[in-house]
């Protein structure tokens, strides 16, 4: 993807895919290109996530989870040679809690989103004012 946002005409052959060269307009606005960001809890995402990503985006998670994850993705930054804190992490999914999402951030999370039930507009519309009166 980031070859697609970058160049003008972007070409891969590697061992599971082979793509010709290709062209993607409109190219994204954000520069370099929008982050990448990547979700779950394995030893193998978290090398992802050092490898190829610019954050980690769990979904429903717990502070502790969010704290080991965390930790895990800095020594494998570190033994990457690459800045840990260039790495975000952008929890997904949680209820509006403001206490668990103060524990979030605390736990090293640097942007929480609530979930939000799908729902017909005008309960869309209560449910945010609701989440607004009760987090922020």
């Amino acid at each position: 993807m980031k070859e697609l946002w970058t160049k003008v005409e972007s070409e891969y052959h590697g061992k599971y895919y082979d793509f010709p060269a290709v062209y993607s307009f409109p190219r994204p606005t954000q520069r370099p290109h929008p982050p990448v960001l990547l979700g779950g809890m394995a030893r193998n995402v978290f090398r992802r996530v050092v490898d190829y990503g610019d954050g980690w985006m769990p979904n429903r998670v717990t502070p502790e989870q969010i704290k080991q994850g965390s930790e895990t993705i800095a020594e494998l930054a570190d033994a990457a040679g690459r800045d840990p804190s260039s790495i975000s992490v952008s929890v997904f999914g949680q209820p509006a809690d403001r206490g668990l999402i103060e524990q979030l951030l605390e736990a090293g999370a640097d942007r929480v989103m609530v979930r939000l039930e799908t729902a017909p507009e005008e309960e869309s519309i209560a449910a945010l004012e609701s989440i607004a009166e009760t987090v922020l």
